[in-house]
C-alpha cells in the first residue's frame, strides 16, 4: 500500500507530532514498507491452523495456592512514616 505525504501528516498530526521535511519522507517510506510487509502477511494461507492464544505448549508451572498468615497490624505501622490512633497518616491534598 502506498501511502501519500498527506496521510503521513495526518497521523503526525493525530500523534501530536511535529516533523521536519526530512522525517516526513523518511517516516512516508518507513509506514510504506511495513503496510507491503502486512500486504505480503494477507497473502498467506492460515485456513488449515488453528487459534492458539500461547505460543507455549507447556502450562506455565505455578505454585500452589496457600493461604498463610499475613502481617500484624503493629508491623505494618513500624514502618509508616506517621501514624495516628492504629492509622496511616498522610498528609492532606486539599488545604
Amino acid at each position: 500500500m502506498a501511502l501519500t505525504l498527506e496521510i503521513v501528516e495526518h497521523i503526525a498530526e493525530l500523534a501530536r507530532l511535529e516533523l521536519t521535511e526530512e522525517e516526513k519522507s523518511r517516516y512516508l517510506q518507513q509506514l510504506s514498507a511495513i503496510l507491503d510487509y502486512f500486504e505480503q502477511l494477507q497473502t498467506v494461507d492460515t485456513g488449515d491452523l488453528s487459534p492458539t492464544s500461547n505460543i507455549r505448549y507447556e502450562p506455565c508451572p505455578l505454585r500452589a495456592d496457600q493461604a498463610s498468615i499475613g502481617l500484624g497490624l503493629d508491623e505494618i505501622l513500624s514502618n509508616a512514616p506517621d501514624v495516628k490512633d492504629r492509622q496511616f497518616r498522610v498528609p492532606p491534598v486539599f488545604e
